[in-house]
């Protein structure tokens, strides 16, 4: 059986064999756990469909998470891009729209995919769908991208980590953003290297992001960065469908993300004492939910 530890096994392979990641990784997934590459997809594309899911039970108004920290943002933004009030073009809005409705199901206790994580889970389904209705995209490219976003993610939790609590924010919403941007150059046919650069491009986008959750709760800052983590994942995505290239290659890149996250205080990684849990509206708020 294969193991692939590194981004640049799985472009080599992908590159051995004139495929995509996407298509390494189901390879390499259905010899690993002895099961069928249908079985395999159909079960991607019913993570597929809890995403879709989330995203429209996010997008309905009036509803809010049990803190009252969250909710009603998605929806708030999507009346802005519908009305031609923002200026980021429709293709962004709608993309930062279903972050946001991802990030407040979890929020709000609902049903979501992990994407790495549920502090992150907005940004792939957001890219993905976005993508998918501007550029045509079929479903079955779009079931393909999620299992290059999974084989990244993969070497991202083997080479450092994809936990806020060991890595900061950066192993979470830059994670996410560096599955997405693979997946996105994929579906829309860029080659495996330009999906590595992508990847690198997005992660160190944000390297040294903390993991501040105010009152410990997976919302403020958490939901905004879901917003952010999808625009960071579209521009390393066009960047390298450019032909860009990334100077420090993506598993380098994955290092330093690993040295940075281990060189950051605690109080910096999830545990609601620094950043912006520490500020006096962050310590206000949390008094207030504890008691």
């Amino acid at each position: 059986m294969i193991s692939y530890r590194s981004i640049e096994e799985l472009v080599k392979a992908a590159a051995a064999a004139n495929t995509t990641i996407g298509n390494v990784v189901i390879r390499q997934q259905a010899l690993e756990q002895r099961r069928s590459t249908d079985e395999l997809y159909q079960q991607m594309a019913d993570n597929l469909q809890v995403m879709r899911e989330s995203i429209e039970f996010g997008l309905r108004p009036g509803h809010r998470s049990p803190s009252g920290l969250s909710g009603g943002d998605a929806h708030k933004l999507l009346e802005a891009v519908e009305q031609n009030r923002t200026v980021g073009g429709i293709f962004l809005g709608k993309a930062l729209v279903r972050a946001l409705a991802v990030a407040e199901v979890n929020a709000s206790m609902g049903r979501i995919v992990a994407a790495p994580t549920a502090g992150s889970c907005g940004i792939l389904p957001a890219a993905l769908f976005t993508a998918m209705e501007e550029r045509n995209i079929s479903e079955e490219q779009v079931i393909l991208g999620l299992f290059t976003a999974g084989g990244i993610g993969t070497v991202i939790s083997k080479q450092a980590t994809i936990s806020g609590a060991q890595g900061g924010c950066q192993a979470e919403c830059g994670s996410a953003a560096a599955m997405a941007a693979a997946a996105i150059v994929e579906m829309v046919q860029g080659s495996p290297q330009q999906a590595a650069h992508a990847c690198a491009i997005a992660l160190k986008n944000v390297l040294g992001l903390v993991c501040d959750p105010v009152a410990g709760l997976v919302e403020v800052p958490c939901i905004k960065r879901n917003a952010i983590g999808v625009a960071n994942a579209l521009v390393a995505a066009d960047l390298a469908l450019a032909g860009i290239e990334s100077v420090i290659p993506a598993d380098e890149v994955i290092e330093a993300m690993r040295s940075v996250g281990s060189l950051m205080p605690g109080a910096l990684k999830e545990t609601a004492e620094g950043g912006l849990a520490a500020t006096p509206t962050g310590r206000r708020l949390a008094k207030e939910l504890s008691s």
